[in-house]
């Protein structure tokens, strides 16, 4: 009978050897020598390593085609046109004025004047999948500025805040990667510098130097993966490497299918003690030496025929192909890029082959779960709640709102619903339908409906209102829904 002696753990504990072996991945031996799985800290790890991942993760997106369309479709699928707020207040008149107030704004929220609130969210989705994390600054603007209300957003890169920042503050706070904890681990400022410290026309400037920042003024969007994380990870990070390998396999298949065809083939000719004068084999005329010695090349063109002369043959080349495996291979190795991604295969390659509608629907509702959890998680806590609540309190000092009671019901007012675009249908007709059941059977509202498709009930009913009064007056008749619903259903069971 084997006898198991115990270990001396790093706790000082002794650890019997059969429990540490009763799991295979923490066995030790010679398959598990090169196994580097240090146990420090998810900071101590990942914060050294934050450099090379981001400047790696860029080239990748500006380099490899399949590293960028990992980050645009998960853009595109994140954001689409925009999370956009619904109030949840009853008063319907204001309801009204605070839609309309913020679309006017979202016009005027970009600092650099680039594009609009929505396109800043696009913006700021994209440097955080690129890069892992990404910062806005609050600006509070001069109501004589002329802004519908006095307040703009700046998105920053997240090289701003210097993630080796380590130091105790004069306060007795503690900096750590850049960001001030007071001593309850609050966030309380950020250490930021004037421009990026990457910028060479910056550098002279007297901008590069670090300032305090008042967290309450600092939106920093990343997706927490461990308890205490302080910083965020580029969307790449687990797939770099592969994607790397994978693009330089790639690329050489490629060059060498491209050398493969310069060559055609090699004319053989006897040597030249037995022909007096060289000919060219192509027109038959004495043939014209190059400075060399070396007769030139000859062209092969389509068509012809060629007759050589006697004691003369062609030999082709016979160059590699990319070889059987080349596509099996690519594919299963795009399979494991797009799961490290966290993207389905057929998304980032348009291979759709072999899937079907049912199996597409699948992969899609998975894909669609993964990104609404980022939506809401990330996205909508981290960046369009505390945005709304500072363009709330800006409009209300402003004037542009006129709340008295805003103080003591401040929560009540910034109660919104933030609604994404709605994600397109499969199957139009089958979904329409499905969504009609649903509603009809009390398993959902209308309004419910229409949210999932990114408007507002109130505005389509508004709508159809309007229409309707517009054709009853041009004495117009339309189809409704519920009527080309009912004459499908009468053509399907004819």
């Amino acid at each position: 009978m084997a006898r198991h002696f115990p270990t001396l753990g790093r706790s000082g504990f002794l650890i019997p050897s059969n429990i540490k072996a009763s799991y295979e991945g923490a066995a030790e031996g010679r398959r598990s020598a090169s196994w580097d799985a240090p146990d420090a800290g998810f900071n101590s790890i990942a914060i050294p390593a934050l450099r090379n991942l981001r400047s790696r993760s860029r080239a990748a997106v500006r380099n490899d085609p399949y590293a960028f369309n990992i980050i645009d479709k998960r853009v595109s699928n994140l954001i689409g046109t925009g999370i956009t707020p619904r109030p949840k207040t009853q008063d319907d008149d204001l309801r009204h004025l605070l839609q309309e107030l913020w679309a006017d704004w979202t016009e005027e929220s970009d600092a650099d004047g680039l594009t609009d609130f929505y396109g800043q969210q696009a913006l700021i989705a994209r440097t955080v999948e690129t890069a892992g994390e990404c910062f806005v600054r609050l600006r509070p603007r001069s109501v004589d500025e002329g802004l519908v209300v006095p307040l703009q957003l700046q998105v920053l890169a997240p090289e701003f805040v210097p993630h080796d920042k380590f130091e105790m503050a004069r306060n007795g706070n503690i900096i750590r990667a850049g960001i001030e904890f007071s001593p309850d681990s609050r966030r309380v400022a950020y250490w930021m510098y004037r421009s990026h410290p990457g910028d060479a026309s910056s550098l002279n400037s007297g901008y590069n130097q670090l300032v305090r920042v008042p967290a309450s003024q600092v939106l920093h969007i990343f997706e927490p993966v461990e308890p205490g994380q302080l910083r965020g990870l580029p969307r790449l990070s687990p797939v770099l490497k592969r994607l790397r390998s994978l693009d330089n396999y790639d690329d050489a298949v490629l060059f060498r299918q491209e050398v493969a065809n310069l060559f055609a083939g090699f004319i053989k000719k006897p040597s030249p003690d037995d022909i007096q004068t060289p000919v060219d084999p192509v027109t038959g005329a004495p043939l014209n030496l190059a400075s060399d010695g070396f007769t030139p090349m000859v062209a092969l063109e389509p068509g012809t025929m060629q007759e050589l002369l006697p004691g003369e043959e062609v030999e082709f080349s016979t160059p590699p192909d990319a070889g059987n495996n080349y596509p099996d291979f690519m594919r299963q190795q795009l399979m494991a890029a797009a799961a490290g991604a966290g993207m389905p295969y057929e998304i980032l390659t348009g291979d759709m082959r072999e899937v079907n509608d049912r199996a597409l629907r699948v992969v899609l509702t998975e894909f669609r779960r993964r990104l609404e959890q980022l939506q809401f998680g990330v996205y909508v806590h981290q960046l369009c709640r505390p945005v709304r609540a500072a363009w709330m309190d800006m409009a209300v000092l402003s004037g542009a709102v006129l709340l008295p009671d805003y103080a003591q019901r401040r929560r009540e007012y910034l109660r919104t619903r933030w609604v994404p675009q709605g994600w397109a249908y499969i199957h139009p007709v089958q979904d329409v339908q499905s969504r009609t059941m649903e509603v009809n059977a009390g398993f959902a509202s209308r309004s419910e409906m229409v949210l999932r498709t990114g408007y507002d009930a109130e505005t389509v009913d508004e709508e159809n209102a309007a229409d309707a009064e517009r054709a009853r007056g041009k004495g117009l008749n339309y189809s409704t829904l519920v009527e080309l619903l009912q004459a499908f259903d009468d053509k399907e069971q004819a």
